[in-house]
């Protein structure tokens, strides 16, 4: 395959040096056995349960890098947690494409965002589908999530990949998003894209885990999607205008560089009726870009339905485009970090009014309980410091009133995803709020629980991995006792 204009080819190279946040955006060489965590203080009995966390982690095989953030193949983590104890364990998803190219000591396909010279181009999404964005619990099977292909299974114990997730025979091997909303009773809604054909695929999966409903649905120019929202009887999805041009792939360039960003065109919200997926409307919004949606939740007044949503937003696409290349060579581009901006969708008028909240925003996340529901707080990742990729800080964001209080790590603390855990055994307690940052300057990997209403008062308990772990993107936690099942290291 030829390489389009602009198109990144890659020959192999040297690891570019980078700074102290190198452990960041590195290559561990091997799966990470069971190993202990030094606690400090003790983690509340509701986090009782397993953090599963999924992010890109190889990088780097047979002298050659991949040249974005996106494209390494996932490692999935588990952080066991009962009270005074934590122990953690990493494991790269292995599929096909790993298994392959880990076989061949070098790169047999391209990735998401890069393109090696003189080698095949992928013969499907699977082909180089890396499994590196999300994990979804589902039965007894924890799937590891990619963008534009199948679901991996793995078991949730040992982290074993079981192989690909086919739903019905007429979807193997179509794309299912890395961002399913799981509703209170259960119900997963998810979708993919693709992108080629100009479809957009639509799941509904039962809370046994069985598929309901699925089907694609025509799209005129659509572009890149990596998150949506679900509300009580409606789809919400926020397309930005990063579009799909064929020519571009069919010239050679990767599936990131085949899209195009073309701000005349604006961005639009596309709204789909749950139960008949032919109703839809569509509304016209100022030129903007996103990876995540916190919530959307739905309101009946006497001027008809309004649709309430929150994202974070950005001006454009260099964060993907350029920011998510730049790290991968140990270098920073600048990019301003996205807002928490409020959305809501008339859908009698068609009125749109949205609000930059004016705080910097990412990974944002609510209590899973209100998924689709009315909700006031988003926990969220905020301030970006200068020589550092990323947030140094995680706050709470009041969505109505844009009140927001936050707890700032040391400085050259990396902040990962943190998620909220709800405190069952307490009907007063607000809940708990968990996740990882990598500490620059011990190099290792922390894992921070806070009080889900004091976050300014610093993490309850903490516990520090004796290594880094590259940084990941998205995770969900599980309650119960967790299950060690090999001798910790």
């Amino acid at each position: 395959m030829a390489a389009a204009a602009g198109a990144p080819v890659l020959a192999p190279s040297a690891v570019h040096a980078s700074p102290g946040w190198q452990p960041a955006f590195a290559t561990p060489p091997a799966d990470l056995p069971l190993t202990r965590a030094r606690v400090r203080g003790r983690f509340p009995d509701a986090l009782a349960g397993t953090l599963y966390r999924n992010g890109p982690a190889g990088h780097d095989l047979g002298g050659e890098r991949y040249r974005h953030w996106f494209d390494g193949d996932g490692m999935v983590h588990r952080f066991l947690i009962a009270g005074s104890e934590v122990h953690h364990q990493g494991r790269y998803v292995a599929t096909p494409k790993r298994v392959a190219e880990t076989t061949a000591g070098r790169r047999l396909t391209e990735g998401f965002g890069t393109v090696f010279k003189d080698r095949e181009s992928a013969a499907s999404p699977d082909s180089m589908n890396a499994a590196n964005i999300s994990v979804l619990p589902l039965g007894d099977d924890l799937l590891a999530l990619w963008e534009g292909g199948s679901a991996t299974r793995l078991d949730p114990l040992t982290l074993q990949t079981h192989g690909i997730k086919t739903w019905r025979a007429d979807l193997e091997g179509a794309p299912f998003s890395a961002h399913p909303r799981v509703e209170a009773d259960g119900t997963v809604w998810n979708f993919g894209v693709s992108a080629h054909h100009g479809l957009l695929l639509l799941y509904e999966i039962g809370p046994d885990g069985a598929l309901k409903r699925a089907d694609a649905l025509p799209v005129s120019d659509l572009p890149m999607v990596h998150d949506f929202a679900v509300t009580a009887r409606h789809l919400v999805f926020l397309l930005a205008p990063l579009v799909y041009d064929a020519t571009r792939r069919e010239a050679g360039a990767s599936f990131l560089d085949s899209h195009v960003w073309r701000p005349e065109q604006g961005m639009r919200a596309l709204v789909i009726d749950k139960h008949d997926w032919k109703q839809q409307r569509q509304f016209e919004l100022p030129t903007g870009f996103l990876f995540h949606i916190g919530n959307a939740w739905e309101e009946d007044t006497p001027a008809g339905t309004v649709i309430h949503l929150d994202y974070a937003r950005s001006a454009d696409a260099r964060a993907l485009l350029v920011d998510a290349r730049e790290v991968m060579q140990g270098r920073l581009a600048g990019t301003p970090g996205p807002r928490l901006t409020v959305l809501k969708l008339h859908l009698r008028s068609g009125q749109v009014l949205q609000t930059d909240l004016g705080i910097e925003a990412e990974f944002p996340c609510i209590d899973h309980r209100l998924v689709g529901g009315r909700h006031r707080h988003v926990f969220h990742a905020t301030s970006t410091v200068g020589g550092l990729p990323m947030w140094n800080a995680i706050a709470c964001t009041h969505v109505e009133t844009g009140a927001s209080q936050r707890f700032r790590f040391a400085p050259g603390a990396i902040v990962e995803e943190h998620v909220f855990v709800p405190d069952a055994s307490s009907g007063s307690s607000p809940g708990w709020v968990l996740g990882t940052v990598l500490d620059q300057a011990s190099q290792r990997t922390v894992l921070s629980c806070f009080a889900a209403d004091a976050l300014a008062d610093g993490p309850v308990a903490q516990a520090t991995l004796p290594y880094a772990l590259p940084l990941g993107l998205h995770g969900a936690f599980v309650s119960g006792a967790a299950v060690v099942s090999e001798k910790p290291t």
